[in-house]
This record gives structure tokens, C-alpha cells and sequence, in this order.
């Protein structure tokens, strides 16, 4: 069991301590679970503005003649698609089709990408692409140099710009730009479903922006926010959680990411069982639950029909903040379809849901 001396730490945990913070392990590192509790920070994501800290993700460099070649014979979606400044989601996935990770690529240029894995994710991520790189194609692990700031909210263009960082660009591109003589990459980005940018900030620069990003937000209620919110806010969007929703047992076919998948593409890796997964269609797939009544879905809770055959499970499970009730993404038999009612085990009590296509709140994030 790892002992929070030895998690990692955010080069903002000192200021976490002075706001208040109570803390909880994420992927290696000790960070902000909450502040003023998890439905306050929820709620001023949704109506306001708030800043995350986000530093325990990882980050990595992929540089040198044909970087970005590279990278795209190894992940799933295709990088072709894009152009310099812009990001792209995609997946890291292992022979079987599963989902080592799930990250998020800047292109920089054809011979620079930057990589964003998740935190417990990014030594493997890393080690499979130093493991396949080409002769000139240089894979470092930068987890440690830079932190990240995720500003979400309505009001996050109007926070991002009073400290003189680029806003308005369109979703999922980015800038670089100047903070008292740093560079930062801005990018519209985020996991909350609202508008917002994620800023990643050379470490020495991350509690002067953190402070400047709340100081210019205090006329806008903007409020510190935990991860415990960011997963309420990412749940009501039917966002997935890796080692919950996808996992390196849970294929992109089931996740119904498979919009993150090039299948037009030459060769990534497990391609051929997501080829012939695809062509067979999946034996479950991801699904999302709403409470009909009072129940609050939680992780591995099990799923029935009304006759109380399994169907599966709950993979992320919570109370939405905005509907007042539960909500649910659940990996189910391929025979259950959206307008279905299901029956989640709840400590014995089987309570009643509606199957549903997250996600489970009405936003625009391409458009906020």
C-alpha cells in the first residue's frame, strides 16, 4: 500500500493545504479531492467558472523525423486528420483490442507530438512507444516538469483572457503563448462538458498562473474545484473513466468509443481484433443508466433484468448534481438497447433505471 509520503505531490499542494483541501491518491499522486464539498464546486462548474488542477496527469514527448507518423501507426484515432495546433483524442490499445489508455495528442508539428496519458497509465504508455520507436524518434517521459490547470466553466474565457492567455480558438486546437515570460500551451480542452481550456504550465509557473487564474476569476464566483467533482461533471457527460468504463479488458467497439478509432487507417495496434470485433459486433456494450426513482448507482454494482437475470454491471455510478438523481455508464449485455428498464442492485434493494445515450445533461461543448 502506498503511504502518502511517498505519493507524488502537484508543485500546488502547498496552496491545496492553505485553501482547505481534503486530499485523496489518484494514479501515484495525492490531490485535491474536494474543498467546499463536491455538488458547490459541481454546481459553479456548471453555472460559472472553476480551475482544477490537474498536474497528475501524465505528459510525454514524442520528437524527431516522422514523430507524428509514428505515433499514428501506434494509436487508434488517426492524426492525419489534423493539423499543427490542434489535439486529438485517442487510444492506446494492447493486441486483444483492450485499452492500455486513453490520451489526448498535440500536434505540434509532423516531428513533435505531445502526449497527455492518464496518470497511474504513463510509465506503460511511455514504455510501448520507446519499445517500437524508429531510429530518430526520441519518446521522453516530462510527467515530473509541467503542471496542468483545467479551467471550466462559462465564464472561463473571460478568466483565461484577464491573464493574458489566448481564448476563442476552436475546440480542441491550442496556442502557445507568453505568462511573464513562460510559455504556456492553452488548449480548448476539458472533461467537464463545459466550455474550457486546459493550460499546461512549465512547473516553476504553476502557482503564479493557479493564484492569477483566481484572482482574476473572484468577480465571476470562480471556485477551486476537486477531482471528486471533475468525476461527477465527466459521469453527467458520459465521459469514460480508464480501469472503470474502458480498461485493457474493455475494447473502444464496447465503450462506443469507436469514433476514436482510424478504421480507414493502415495498421495501429490491436487493430485486428478491433477489425474483427467490429465486423461481429460486441457481446456488451457501454450504456447509459438514469435513476427512474431514488437509487444511486455505484462501480461493479450489478445490473438485472425485471426478471433478475445479470445483464452486467455498473462501471461509473453517481449522483448527478444537476438532476438530482443517479446516474450510471454500465457495461451490458448487446441484447439491452436504449428505452429499456433495467434494475440495479443497490445493497439488496432493486431499484429501477431507464437505459439511455449519455449524455445525461444537455450541453454543447464543440459550441459553449
Amino acid at each position: 500500500m502506498t503511504t502518502s509520503h511517498e505519493l507524488k505531490k502537484s508543485p500546488l499542494h502547498e496552496r491545496h493545504v492553505a485553501l482547505g483541501a481534503k486530499f485523496a491518491e489518484f494514479g501515484g499522486w495525492e490531490m485535491p479531492l474536494e474543498y467546499a464539498g463536491v455538488v458547490a464546486e459541481h454546481t459553479a462548474v456548471r453555472t460559472s467558472v472553476g480551475v482544477f488542477d490537474v498536474s497528475h496527469l501524465g505528459k510525454a514527448t514524442v520528437k524527431g523525423p516522422g514523430a507524428a507518423a509514428y505515433v499514428n501507426a501506434c494509436l487508434t484515432n488517426d492524426l492525419g486528420k489534423i493539423a499543427a495546433g490542434q489535439a486529438q483524442y485517442t487510444l492506446c490499445c494492447n493486441e486483444r483490442g483492450g485499452v492500455v489508455d486513453d490520451l489526448i495528442a498535440y500536434l505540434h508539428a509532423d516531428d513533435d507530438v505531445f502526449l497527455i496519458p492518464n496518470a497511474a497509465n504513463t510509465a506503460e504508455v511511455v514504455r510501448l512507444l520507446q519499445a517500437d520507436a524508429p531510429a530518430g524518434v526520441e519518446v521522453t517521459n516530462v510527467h515530473d516538469d509541467y503542471a496542468i490547470l483545467a479551467v471550466q466553466g462559462t465564464h472561463s474565457d473571460e478568466v483565461v483572457a484577464a491573464i493574458g492567455l489566448p481564448i476563442g480558438h476552436d475546440y480542441m486546437s491550442f496556442a502557445t503563448a507568453d505568462f511573464n515570460g513562460t510559455p504556456v500551451v492553452v488548449c480548448r480542452t476539458g472533461y467537464t462538458g463545459e466550455r474550457g481550456y486546459e493550460l499546461v504550465v512549465p512547473n516553476a509557473a504553476a502557482l503564479p498562473v493557479f493564484d492569477a487564474l483566481l484572482e482574476a476569476g473572484a468577480q465571476y464566483g470562480i471556485v477551486p474545484a476537486g477531482l471528486g467533482a471533475r468525476d461527477t461533471l465527466r459521469t453527467e457527460m458520459g465521459y469514460p473513466l480508464h480501469g472503470q468504463d474502458i480498461s485493457p479488458d474493455i475494447t473502444p467497439v464496447q465503450a462506443r468509443s469507436g469514433w476514436a478509432v482510424g478504421w480507414k487507417k493502415e495498421h495501429f495496434w490491436g487493430d485486428a481484433a478491433l477489425r474483427a470485433e467490429k465486423e461481429r459486433g460486441p457481446a456488451r456494450i457501454l450504456r447509459g443508466l438514469r435513476a427512474a426513482g431514488r437509487g444511486i448507482p455505484r462501480p461493479h454494482m450489478s445490473v438485472l433484468d425485471q426478471a433478475g437475470t445479470a445483464l452486467g454491471e455498473v462501471t461509473s455510478g453517481t449522483f448527478s448534481p444537476t438532476l438530482k438523481k443517479g446516474v450510471a455508464l454500465a457495461l451490458l449485455d448487446a441484447t439491452v438497447k436504449e428505452g429499456d428498464q433495467v434494475t440495479v442492485d443497490i445493497r439488496g434493494r432493486q431499484e429501477l433505471f431507464d437505459v439511455v445515450k449519455p449524455p445525461f445533461v444537455t450541453v454543447n461543448v464543440r459550441e459553449a
